[in-house]
């Protein structure tokens, strides 16, 4: 009689690709929902600060 002695093999194949495409879905899914590739995208700062003159109150007189 053969007996089939399969421990599983075909399954830890079958899960590393699966795995496999997991983390190649999540990194597209991250750069599609970030706007890109981090670091690749330029950002113009321009701030411009006005403030108003502030003078000191007058001293008061001795009366």
């Amino acid at each position: 009689m053969a007996e089939n002695s399969s421990s599983g093999g075909g399954n830890t194949g079958l899960a590393f690709i699966v795995g496999g495409l997991v983390v190649v879905v999540a990194v597209i899914a991250f750069i599609f929902f970030s706007g890109g590739i981090p670091g690749t995208q330029k950002k113009e700062v321009n701030v411009d600060v006005d403030l108003p003159e502030v003078s000191a109150p007058a001293a008061p007189t001795g009366g």
